[in-house]
């Protein structure tokens, strides 16, 4: 998987760079086939510090996308990254789904084909 950080308008640090690389690793066990994800951090006011990260997950057929802004960026990474893992989850269990319901559609017909 590879992973993009990318700071509008600051320079991030590199301990923020850590922190937001293994807060991703950890969607690999959500999802194994991810292939691109882009991490997107900036300011929205400077007056009041909110803080917004924006992570983009590409992944064969989909793309899911979060924003989230806290007064902090460790907390809108880690939201973010929890949204995202609901909505892996979602999506592996509608391919399982998919795939329970064609191997009954199968069971039937081979039944009759003996």
């Amino acid at each position: 998987m590879n992973i993009k950080i990318t700071s509008r308008k600051f320079k991030a640090k590199d301990s923020l760079k850590t922190f937001i690389k293994d807060e991703i690793k950890t969607l690999e066990k959500y999802f194994s086939e991810i292939l691109d994800c882009n991490v997107i951090l900036s300011f929205t006011h400077v007056k009041d510090s909110i803080k917004t990260a924006e992570v983009i997950v590409k992944l064969p057929g989909h793309t899911i996308s979060v924003e989230v802004s806290t007064d902090e960026f460790e907390k809108s990474v880690s939201q973010a990254v929890e949204k995202i893992q609901k909505q892996l989850i979602k999506l592996k269990t509608k391919r399982v789904d998919k795939k329970k319901v064609a191997s009954r559609k199968l069971k039937p017909k081979e039944l009759n084909e003996d």
